[in-house]
């Protein structure tokens, strides 16, 4: 049995932390001593130490947010078997993100290695956005962001020619991908180094940048959510076993 200081310090969380996550669902409910004291089992334990390693992934994207809060209802609830059920599903949606990001690298190598097709045929933002199966708002922002910039005809309209068109697949590839603006700035400034490192430029923020999301190291932290998970299904596993003894 537990105090609320004594489980916050295991898990090491704040104690306001534990009350809400009781309030939203995330643990059981905690009886109360007739002191008014909450009590915490090791079911509460388990619960919270699952909660704190599935919310260490800040990645939103993909819905992977969504499904780990998921698994930690089920927990809440004392609905282990569920829980497990749900944290292989979030395991392979994870290694699903995972190769779709190392994926979206591989288009980047295979862009570099081709020569860009030589064509004469230019396109309006409104064409290049059909072309591309995106929005014309997107390519919008991808050059407001710095990631392309796009040349004027005489009338001072912008036109995209198959350089731009390459580099626009390559953009929406990454982005489609879950990679963060930040990244793929980084990438296409320093592209043209001799025999760039593709995934290491997506993943390694400059020590310059101001502001690092989780998604300026997309595969790290890809990786980093697996390893959780992993630990997880193991903990939730023993859970099941013991509870079908």
């Amino acid at each position: 049995m537990y105090r609320t200081k004594q489980i916050a310090n295991l898990v090491g969380l704040h104690p306001n932390t534990i009350r809400i996550y009781e309030d939203w669902g995330f643990i059981s409910p905690v009886p109360r001593q007739a002191n008014n004291y909450r009590v915490y089992s090791q079911t509460h334990l388990l619960q919270l130490q699952i909660a704190k390693r599935l919310f260490r992934c800040e990645i939103v994207q993909g819905n992977l947010r969504y499904r780990a809060r998921q698994i930690v209802y089920a927990c809440g609830g004392e609905n282990f078997a569920q829980a497990r059920g749900l944290t292989e599903q979030y395991i392979h949606h994870l290694e699903t993100e995972y190769q779709q990001a190392l994926a979206a690298a591989q288009v980047v190598e295979r862009w570099l290695a081709q020569q860009v097709p030589q064509s004469s045929t230019t396109y309006s933002r409104r064409q290049a956005a059909r072309i591309l199966e995106t929005t014309p708002e997107a390519l919008r922002s991808w050059e407001r962001n710095g990631l392309i910039s796009i040349p004027r005809n005489t009338e001072g309209h912008r036109r995209y020619g198959a350089a731009e068109m390459e580099r626009l697949q390559v953009i929406r590839g990454l982005r489609s991908a879950h990679y963060s603006i930040s990244a793929i700035l980084r990438l296409l400034s320093q592209i043209h180094q001799p025999d760039p490192d593709v995934v290491g430029l997506l993943d390694t923020p400059n020590t310059d940048e101001e502001i690092s999301h989780v998604t300026d190291r997309l595969i790290s932290s890809l990786c980093a959510a697996k390893a959780d998970a992993a630990d997880v299904l193991a903990w939730l596993h023993d859970a099941c076993t013991k509870g079908s003894q």
